[in-house]
């Protein structure tokens, strides 16, 4: 009987050993791991408590303890507002046009560079279609700015040439949205290829040498061998693109919006910003960032079941 119980401790105990002798040998990567697990632990999951703001009237000096709690007030006159709506209505269709020039030219960008075969031409091309990640929007929108400008733009100087009228293309609330997700593709575009082109690079060479001998094109070794092996890199991104959808890009839109657009270009973030910081009424823009960030969940949740089912591939 105490063999039996002492071989029922041992067999208990083996799993929990095991796991402190892994974490014993492999220490020096836990210890690693401190710093990422202490700022996402600060500034990701404590500043969570700060979403209670959304329901209280929240006084800056009186703070959480001293504020009244009110419900879903602030919930309510934001679906009363016409601004938060309207910017609500921009942000969801931003988002979707840069979605999908977002999740296309990256793909197509990597798939071009894939095909390459002059190493300098390969390596130059792939610096300069990687340099405007680095630039920020302060620079990068002052760059737009005199691109599109009437009088010195590069832009309206080609439209003059075919006989057109110089305008000032950011104060046109026709196009500016299309400038938004054109110079966001071109500026982010580079960088988002570089983990398809890390995917095409781990792909078994021996599949390629299969299609060659079997008289398949480049295009078809393209469509037929490169695109289906990173299937899964690009549902994964898909999934995270997805999830960012209530995210319109505050940097650039802040840098190049102004009140002749302000309709078609007001999104959350900037609303979020101007309510937040210019009003200070903290509950209401917490009340907002709430909403974007449940929808951003939900969205994300819901591609990621589909993509269970589609391909058995998601990011959890």
């Amino acid at each position: 009987m105490e063999l039996m119980t002492a071989s029922m401790t041992n067999t208990k105990e083996k799993p929990l050993h095991r796991q402190i002798r892994r974490i014993w040998k492999y220490k020096l990567l836990y210890v690693l791991l401190v710093p990422a697990f202490l700022w996402v632990l600060l500034f990701d999951y404590l500043p969570l408590y700060g979403v209670s703001i959304a329901f209280m009237d929240y006084n800056a000096i009186q703070g959480f303890s001293g504020s009244h709690w009110v419900g879903f007030k602030y919930f309510q006159m934001l679906f009363e507002s016409d601004m938060f709506l309207n910017a609500f209505k921009n942000t969801l269709l931003i988002s979707l046009y840069k979605m999908i020039s977002g999740f296309l030219c990256p793909i197509l960008l990597a798939l071009a560079l894939n095909e390459i075969r002059v190493v300098w031409f390969k390596k130059s091309l792939q610096t300069a279609v990687y340099l405007p990640r680095f630039v920020s929007w302060v620079v990068y929108g002052g760059i737009i700015t005199l691109l599109l400008s009437p009088e010195t733009g590069v832009i309206n100087k080609i439209i003059a040439f075919f006989g057109g009228d110089p305008a000032y293309l950011l104060v046109e609330p026709a196009y500016f949205r299309t400038i938004l997700v054109v110079t966001d593709a071109m500026k982010e575009m580079g960088w988002a290829a570089i983990i398809y082109i890390a995917a095409i690079a781990g792909l078994n060479p021996e599949v390629y040498e299969a299609a060659i001998m079997d008289g398949a094109s480049r295009f078809q070794r393209m469509t037929h061998v490169t695109l289906p092996g990173i299937k899964g890199t690009i549902i994964v991104i898909f999934i995270l693109r997805v999830g960012y959808v209530m995210s319109a890009g505050l940097d650039q839109v802040i840098n190049l919006y102004n009140p002749m657009v302000f309709e078609v270009g007001d999104i959350l973030d900037t609303y979020i910003y101007r309510v937040g910081i210019e009003q200070f009424n903290l509950s209401l823009a917490a009340a907002a960032d709430v909403i974007k960030g449940a929808i951003g969940l939900v969205l994300m949740l819901i591609a990621n079941q589909l993509a269970k089912r589609i391909n058995d591939s998601g990011i959890f």
